[in-house]
């Protein structure tokens, strides 16, 4: 009976049905290597809607009539047409926001604003109204109406009857439903005509309550991943598709009405996601990047435009002699976001409402560059700011690839350079990831360290046929381990950020991307989950974290990293079970006595290919636990699939 009991035990061992506990073995006292605080970040590019008609709460679409068509976003009210509107352009008095609208009352005329994609409205908020106006004749009154997706009223306001002056007139709305595709109606009554410009709707209810400020919700989303850096504005929207459409950060600066508008590069980049009404406002300019990431805690690091366009479209280069403008552009920033308000650009910043400095120590130079014409304008960039500026982290670019000739010829080149940090990205199946768990344990530890600056794992959507993927479980799976070599290796690796960061439900062009949103609702996708564990649970030192005296970097399937928390003295062990099967495990805590408060926090799924939806956001979210502990460690139990992160406190 003994011998068929050991035999049957035997091949269920062998089978994998039941699993012999291995034990991990942690020792807290022997830290290895600083984890920055910049380690796990977030970036920001103007994709998918993510500005206009996402994070930045402006409900008006085309809100200054300077669209390629005029009036695209806006129609006239067949039932207020007593009138007509005609579109002025004034290019040569202010070539920053030219056109106006010529509105010609008689009796009742009413322009109607479908919003992105509609707009959002929440029952008992209060939304505000703002245009400005002048040269009126004949007093017309202006009245704005809130209506639901039939077209009926949700809430009015009387806004004034403007004069001759050009000022702002404004009004406050409070929604009597909720609905989530409303429009915006604007009446003109009476008989005489008005100029307008900036017609506008804000919900009162923004971050931290400012005016035309930023959508509440997506910014909370943000600031609980505890970001240690934002990234911004991009990404391909640095670049342009040529050098004229580029992203300028001084037309993003100043008074709204003042910043010039432009077409989106992703407006048509891909023919089967192409919006046709995707154009940058910049109502969220540099100024409210600097004040985003000072309010959500995380280091600016803003990326800028080298002297090259797109090398995926025109691949146009400024001349060598015009580079020096773009070094200037770098110039003046720095001083915008650090120098004295008796500057001119720190008078500026002071002006927008923000005398203190924004403390920027870090930029990047180019977004996705490579060949020899980045390597040349970098080192011209290299020189300047090195010089001018040598408190200044300098990043650098090696293409948009983990491993081809453009990333090993940027390499060879940069090596020997003064840059600070080298942007790597992986666009790249979950195997990669999987797979390249280990990348860096054997990088130059004197090259220039790594700012692993946009990464995914794509999985193929079969259903509809489309080139990118959804946020899946079995992608976020893979990134978590991946990212486990990420932390390993803190003193090679400095940086991370997942990208793309926000999505509209019904305006993407790019997937997978972090947070979904609709005009009310948003949600984070498993792989949020992923980072937010990794984010919050950083810690201050790597610390060995063994399996059998080796690091464990896929061997059966199990990944993990290990840091500590010297202030608090926690143990903050990740380990992810990529395997189908849960695995038993023995967590052992050397050079520590443990605590008994300790928790695990495990983040699964049953089936890889789910995900979380605006209906149902929390089907792939973590679940903590208390953890059992003895005085040397603990018992654990990786269920299949599985993202762990155990949280020891020791003495």
């Amino acid at each position: 009976m003994r011998y068929k009991l050991h035999r049957c035990l035997t091949a269920l061992l062998l089978s994998g049905t039941i699993s012999v506990a291995q034990t991990l073995t942690v020792t807290v006292n022997t830290p290895q290597h600083t984890v920055q605080p910049t380690m796990w970040g977030i970036f920001f590019e103007d994709i998918n809607f993510s500005a206009d008609g996402g994070i930045y709460a402006e409900l008006v679409k085309n809100r200054s009539f300077e669209f390629a068509q005029p009036l695209q976003g806006w129609k006239v009210m067949k039932e207020a047409n007593a009138g007509k509107i005609l579109i002025v352009n004034r290019a040569s008095e202010n070539a920053a926001n030219p056109r106006y609208a010529h509105i010609t009352a008689a009796g009742n005329f009413g322009l109607y604003n479908e919003g992105f994609r509609g707009m959002g409205f929440k029952k008992g908020e209060t939304y505000n109204f703002s245009l400005l106006a002048g040269n009126a004749t004949g007093g017309v009154a202006v009245k704005v109406v809130l209506v639901d997706d039939k077209g009926t009223a949700i809430g009015a306001a009387t806004v004034g009857t403007p004069g001759k002056d050009w000022k702002s007139y404004t009004a406050s709305i409070t929604a009597s439903e909720t609905v989530s595709k409303g429009g915006l109606q604007v009446f003109f009554e009476g008989n005489g005509s008005l100029d307008a410009d900036m017609l506008s709707l804000f919900p009162a209810a923004t971050w931290k309550q400012r005016p035309g400020g930023l959508r509440s919700d997506l910014v909370q989303l943000l600031a609980d991943l505890h970001p240690g850096f934002v990234r911004f504005p991009g990404g391909c929207i640095v670049e342009g598709k040529d050098l004229v459409n580029r992203y300028q950060w001084k037309k993003t600066v100043g008074p709204v009405e003042d910043r010039s508008l432009i077409v989106n590069r992703w407006n048509t980049e891909f023919p089967y996601r192409a919006p046709g009404d995707y154009y940058q406002s910049y109502g969220l300019g540099f100024y409210e990047y600097f004040q985003l990431a000072e309010d959500i805690g995380a280091e600016p690091l803003p990326i800028l435009n080298c002297g090259m366009a797109c090398q995926f479209n025109t691949g146009e280069v400024a001349a060598d002699e015009d580079v020096n403008n773009y070094i200037q552009d770098a110039l003046d920033l720095i001083e915008f976001a650090n120098a004295g308000t008796d500057t001119k650009w720190g008078k500026l910043r002071a002006d927008m409402g923000h005398p203190k400095p924004f403390n920027l120590k870090m930029i990047g130079v180019g977004n996705e560059q490579w060949d020899s014409q980045y390597i040349v304008r970098y080192k011209m960039w290299e020189t300047a700011l090195k010089t001018k500026h040598p408190e200044i982290k300098l990043v650098s670019s090696v293409g948009p690839s983990p491993d081809d000739e453009r990333f090993h010829y940027g390499w060879s080149q940069l090596k020997g350079s003064k840059a600070d940090l080298v942007d790597e990205h992986y666009y790249m199946a979950p195997d990669w990831f999987l797979q390249n768990a280990a990348r860096y344990d054997n990088y130059d530890r004197k090259a220039p360290h790594i700012f692993a600056g946009e990464y995914a794992a794509h999985i193929r959507d079969k259903e509809q046929d489309q080139p990118e993927s959804r946020n899946t479980w079995g992608s976020a799976l893979a990134e978590a381990a991946f990212m486990t070599g990420l932390e390993r290796n803190a003193d090679v690796v400095n940086m991370a950020s997942y990208a793309p960061l926000l999505a509209h439900v019904e305006a993407w062009q790019w997937r997978p991307d972090l947070i979904w949103f609709d005009n009310l609702r948003s949600v984070g996708t498993p792989n949020y989950y992923v980072q937010k564990l990794f984010a919050n649970y950083k810690g201050t030192n790597t610390v060995p974290v063994l399996e059998n005296g080796k690091v464990l970097t896929g061997q059966d399937s199990i990944y993990a990293s290990a840091t500590i928390d010297a202030a608090k003295h926690e143990l903050l062990l990740k380990v992810v079970n990529a395997a189908g099967v849960a695995k038993p495990y023995k967590i052992q805590v050397k050079g520590g006595v443990v605590g008994k408060d300790a928790v695990q926090q495990v983040l699964t799924a049953a089936d890889k290919l789910a995900i979380n939806t605006l209906d149902a956001p929390t089907q792939v979210a973590p679940r903590q636990q208390k953890l059992i502990v003895s005085k040397g460690g603990a018992s654990v139990t990786l269920q299949p699939s599985s993202v762990n992160v155990f949280v020891i406190p020791y003495k």
